[in-house]
């Protein structure tokens, strides 16, 4: 039984414009994020809420320094109290007692955006890694993650492929990520960079597998044993199931060839909409349809 909860977020993050000179003077009308937003709702998540101890994992990313600075600030205007930045740079920092006291320590962990196969290169097999899963699946924990920290979050991870080839047979390159959620592949800034055929090849190469697709300043929030999700943002999450698939070429096309697929089944989630990954059934919060016994 896992006990934590799991938010991946597709990117661009509405965590406050803390780089425009007037923020400070006019924070009330840059933003309505601060009442609705991701980092509102991780925080809401948490047992602890405000008093949670808050890590922000800046190992993915080339300016950890700009970053990690911009969601403490982020985190402490939403009335945290306990927040730092943690550099994990190699695996001998990964490693370091330090460190897994910290992590030890925290109630919520938020893995910034960056290069998803840092994350895993860095922090995979480490004592940090194996605290990480030990926290989740037994302590009342928040993983947050996003961009590369949401890729990486679980077992199966995109980590290369452009988004007009992604229809040719192995321009996809997938391997695994930090094994937080099985049976799911996710990808990120998803409509806004013209993702889908990227997700569309890592499932059919895999049908039991369920493709995540999440926008920018979009997420889901993973709960109950990692069987119900909950769209959360203000974007869409495009969800790519292969089960009922009919066909495809994948296996007869040369590398490098357009892959043909019959049948795919999308799901497309907004705020609030729920899917259960139990019986693969999407509820609509506010929809328009009435069922008629």
């Amino acid at each position: 039984m896992i006990k934590g909860k799991l938010v991946v977020i597709g990117g661009a993050v509405d965590k406050g414009s803390f780089t425009e000179q007037e923020f400070d003077a006019n924070v009330e009308k840059n933003l309505n994020f601060f009442e609705k937003g991701i980092l509102r709702r991780i925080i809401d998540e948490s047992a602890h809420q405000e008093y949670s101890r808050i890590e922000i994992i800046t190992t993915a990313s080339k300016i950890p320094n700009t970053v990690g600075p911009e969601y403490k600030r982020a985190f402490e205007f939403l009335g945290c109290i306990h927040v730092d930045v943690l550099h994990i740079e190699n695996r001998e920092i990964a490693n370091a007692e330090q460190t897994l006291a910290r992590l030890s320590a925290a109630h919520i962990v938020m893995f910034t955006g960056g290069d998803q196969l840092r994350l895993t290169s860095i922090l995979g097999g480490t004592k940090f890694h194996d605290i990480l899963l030990d926290k989740y699946q037994h302590e009342d924990f928040v993983y947050a993650g996003t961009s590369a920290g949401a890729a990486a979050a679980s077992n199966n991870m995109i980590y290369q492929g452009s988004s007009h080839e992604a229809l040719l047979k192995g321009e996809v390159k997938i391997t695994s990520g930090l094994g937080l959620m099985n049976d799911v592949i996710i990808d990120t800034h998803f409509v806004q960079r013209g993702r889908i055929g990227r997700l569309f090849q890592a499932v059919v190469g895999n049908p039991k597998v369920l493709g995540i697709g999440l926008g920018e300043d979009t997420g889901l929030l993973i709960t109950n044993n990692n069987t119900h999700m909950e769209a959360i943002g203000s974007g869409l999450v495009i969800l790519v199931d292969g089960k009922e698939v009919k066909d495809t070429n994948l296996t007869s096309v040369e590398m490098g060839q357009p892959i043909s697929i019959n049948h795919l089944v999308t799901h497309v989630m907004s705020q609030y909409d729920t899917f259960d990954l139990e019986t693969f059934k999407m509820t609509i919060k506010s929809s328009s349809f009435t069922l008629v016994s």
